[in-house]
């Protein structure tokens, strides 16, 4: 009986052995299946104009770390933010559809009474972090959100739209020191807890992207690393506070040109460094192989810096090229070519499908995407099939300007001395910027025709944006909610 019962305790504990190996490896396949399930790092910097790194033409100082990115990897020159301000890119970034779909055309303004303070991202909206939570990918937000203060509405928080950490600000910028944000009340926090750390703000974002990193290599992750530089205020590390809840905002005004350089320098090195500690990470843990990582800026330069490329007309809130033409690197060693360019042309809303693509996640359908998969063009150095490209404008003023790429043509729409939020006093120009890269000669009056048939498509696809854009509190025309 005494052998007997040994034989069978023995035999339990084997099975209880064999249950737990055999179980420790389904989760480990589960976790990461050899040879798939690739990182995804999105990397975007705030105000950045074409020219904002060396690599695409800064004439002040080097910044090493992205050109390096650049040197084992792919340069964009043809890129574009989807807005031409915060706002609106990130909205159609983080959904894949133009941003007017989401109603989400202005930068969500931080006073209460202004008629944009009252929108942000709805949860009926599907985001890339949501779509690849649910396939099994660990979803993080590091940096800016800029979709809505939760505070006017639960459903405008980071963790309804499928981020599982979040560790950032809700507003449109913080003072980099004391970390108060353009509404003037403190907006740093980890998840839903205000938490009042020291720290300049870039080198937290750096910090606890990495920290993300390290946290969840060992399993599918995708970081959205969203700077605040080069955005204002204007503050090097070691500056003064420039925004408290006491005494507001005290702009700073340069004594000298040299003096706005050398803050533009010290408020870029610091993202540079950021981006050089991801990248050695990644090569030394042995990640590089297996992470694609995209940098790009939000729009084209603000008038703080000069970030923007002289060959491009117009800067941050503009429909002309400098406006939303963005610097834009890929990296992925193995899969990216080094050293390749790519002029072909892409759009902020474009990443969406193209994380979704490199996961192998299926994209939603009830909502379909407007952006397109850059995989011929990341991995084949391949062109797209051509397409026409869409912009529209709302600045905080009420005023509108839209614009659409078709091949080499730009038709340009202003509305000066227009009622806030109206189409009103329509003017129309037309350039081909492969004559005319800096739409410096308007062809209005000898191609009617041309602009006359863009004018009617773009139109055409405003109206169909609207037709089922999701309904938002406010606005310039609305009378009530």
């Amino acid at each position: 009986m005494r052998n007997r019962s040994i034989q069978t305790q023995t035999g339990s504990v084997f099975i209880a052995v064999f249950f737990l190996l055999t179980m420790t490896v389904a989760l480990n396949a589960a976790v990461r299946p050899p040879g798939e399930r690739p990182n995804l790092i999105v990397i975007m910097v705030d105000d950045m104009g074409y020219a904002g790194v060396s690599c695409f033409g800064n004439p002040y100082f080097k910044t090493p770390e992205i050109d390096r990115l650049a040197k084992e990897g792919l340069k964009l020159t043809d890129f574009h933010s989807s807005g031409t301000v915060c706002s609106p890119t990130r909205a159609g970034l983080l959904t894949g559809r133009y941003q007017q779909r989401a109603g989400i055309e202005a930068v969500i303004h931080p006073v209460s009474d202004h008629p944009e303070h009252r929108k942000g991202l709805r949860q009926i909206e599907n985001t890339f972090a949501e779509s690849l939570k649910q396939a099994g990918y660990r979803t993080g937000l590091i940096g800016k959100w800029h979709q809505g203060y939760p505070q006017n509405a639960a459903e405008f928080h980071p963790d309804k739209h499928g981020f599982d950490t979040f560790i950032g600000y809700h507003s449109g910028n913080i003072d980099f020191i004391s970390h108060v944000g353009d509404h003037v009340k403190h907006d740093w926090w980890h998840g839903r807890k205000e938490t009042r750390e020291e720290g300049y703000s870039t080198h937290l974002i750096n910090e606890y992207a990495l920290q993300f990193i390290k946290e969840n290599q060992d399993q599918p992750f995708c970081l959205y690393l969203a700077h605040e530089a080069i955005h204002n205020p204007v503050q090097v590390p070691g500056d003064p506070v420039r925004r408290s809840e006491a005494e507001g905002w005290k702009r700073w005004k340069p004594a000298n040109e040299a003096e706005r350089i050398e803050k533009y320098r010290g408020m870029t090195l610091p993202v540079d460094e950021g981006v050089g500690q991801i990248r050695d990470f990644l090569v030394k843990s042995g990640l590089d192989q297996n992470t694609f990582v995209l940098f790009f800026s939000d729009n084209g330069p603000s008038r703080d810096f000069p970030s923007g490329d002289p060959k491009w007309r117009g800067g941050k809130g503009s429909v002309y090229e400098g406006g939303h033409r963005v610097p834009a690197i890929a990296w992925w060693p193995g899969k990216i070519k080094a050293g390749t360019v790519s002029d072909v042309p892409a759009i902020s809303i474009d990443v969406m499908p193209t994380l979704l693509g490199i996961a192998k996640v299926k994209a939603p359908e009830d909502r379909p995407l407007d952006g397109v998969d850059l995989a011929p063009v990341l991995f084949e150095q391949e062109s797209l099939p051509e397409r026409t490209l869409f912009w529209a404008s709302l600045a905080n003023s009420g005023n509108r300007s839209e614009a659409m790429r078709q091949g080499p043509w730009k038709l340009v729409v202003l509305h000066p001395r227009a009622k806030p939020g109206t189409f009103e006093n329509e003017t129309v120009e037309l350039y081909r910027l492969d004559q005319d890269p800096g739409e410096q000669n308007n062809l209005i009056k000898q191609e009617p025709q041309q602009a006359a048939e863009m004018l009617k498509q773009l139109k055409d696809w405003y109206r169909d944006t609207q037709s089922t854009a999701t309904p938002q509190p406010g606005g310039w025309l609305s009378k009530t909610d």
